[in-house]
């Protein structure tokens, strides 16, 4: 039996490729005569572009780049495509990673370093960039990328704007040293969720708080973001507020929408097709994906309805493995999911189960081998 093992990363425990060799494993350990192929995903998320350059085998380039606080950092970028092309990681330069809990302030941290990851690419000859945008730290729209590219955020006195908190105060955006040479290019930009850039479901309400913002943080980042929006569609004719996707990576999706004319696209999606992920499904007898939670809001563009649908399409058995799945039977999820595991062996707190993963991935890998055995 040919088994197609394509898991997401489970968050806070395991990346992608450490999910799939663990449940291969496990299987392994069941029967060795399984034929496994670990196919790690991403849908836009943290670790995302890394899997694709690792598809693709890139060159890494490495520079020096400023943190989310302006801290010198080395970061890494990938080139593909005999060098046209660009993966650039937003967390590698920007990520919530980089920064200590108790550093965490999305009021002043900037996405500056992955802007500097672009410039490099443009030295290097780069005419299309893929960006996975997953993982930062930041709720800037984009203007720190944007800074560094050259636009300029300005106040009504002539005054240049470089943190998040001061951008209520913005009054014109300056483009004129936009380099050039990005009028030439083509940028993608890989989004795992669905919201807008301002509001209840906007990008400081719902990712403001998970990179350190306060109630009251939060309606500064809203206020800046919508100034932001407002100068942009006068300057530009394009209004922020309305894309969808806008609001991923703290707005970095709607500002490089306004400005560089990105695309937007459903991370899963571009991952699956830039990564001929196809051919491995057309060899497969059965495949396995995953990731920490499966439910219904998976089904909204998450890494393993991305797998699940190309799988059913093709007809074949698919079996989801998380932290967490419903507790009642779900129709929908029945449609892509042949069958559903949680991989947890008993109570347990949540630090207890994020450090149990790999265990828990292996065991339960090995009982679905010695069930396939039957």
């Amino acid at each position: 039996m040919r088994v197609l093992i394509a898991p997401n990363a489970f968050k806070h425990s395991l990346n992608a490729m450490d999910v799939a060799v663990a449940i291969q494993e496990g299987l392994l350990a069941s029967d060795p005569s399984f034929v496994c192929e670990c196919f790690p995903i991403g849908d836009g998320g943290d670790g995302t572009g890394d899997l694709m350059i690792q598809k693709h085998n890139g060159t890494l380039i490495s520079a020096e780049v400023d943190d989310p606080f302006g801290r010198k950092i080395t970061a890494t970028f990938g080139l593909v495509s005999n060098g046209e092309t660009a993966v650039i990681e937003m967390a590698n330069a920007s990520g919530i990673h980089l920064v200590k809990p108790e550093e965490l302030n999305p009021l002043l941290a900037t996405s500056y370093g992955t802007g500097e990851l672009m410039k490099l690419a443009l030295d290097k000859g780069a005419k299309k960039f893929v960006l996975a945008i997953g993982g930062s730290a930041t709720v800037d729209g984009g203007t720190g990328i944007l800074r560094a590219l050259g636009v300029r955020f300005l106040d009504a006195a002539g005054t240049e704007l470089t943190e998040p908190e001061t951008f209520t105060s913005l009054a014109s955006i300056d483009v004129s040293r936009l380099d050039p040479r990005l009028s030439d290019c083509e940028v993608t930009i890989l989004c795992d969720v669905e919201n807008v850039l301002l509001g209840e479901e906007g990008s400081a309400a719902v990712f403001g708080p998970q990179k350190g913002a306060t109630p009251e943080s939060v309606k500064k980042l809203d206020a800046s973001l919508a100034r932001f929006a407002e100068i942009a569609l006068t300057q530009t004719g394009k209004d922020m507020t309305l894309v969808k996707h806008g609001g991923a990576a703290g707005g970095v999706a709607a500002g490089l929408y306004a400005f560089l004319d990105a695309r937007l696209v459903n991370g899963i999606d571009f991952f699956l097709e830039f990564t001929n992920f196809e051919k491995s499904v057309a060899e497969a007898d059965l495949v396995i994906t995953g990731e920490g939670s499966i439910d219904e809001q998976t089904l909204h563009g998450k890494g393993p309805y991305g797998v699940a649908f190309q799988a059913k399409k093709k007809n074949l058995p698919v079996i989801g493995l998380a932290g967490k799945i419903p507790l009642e039977r779900n129709e929908k999820l029945d449609q892509y999911f042949d069958t559903l595991l949680a991989i947890g062996n008993g109570p347990a707190d949540m630090a207890t189960a994020i450090s149990q993963t790999r265990e828990n991935l292996v065991r339960t890998a090995r009982q679905i081998g010695n069930m396939l055995k039957m």
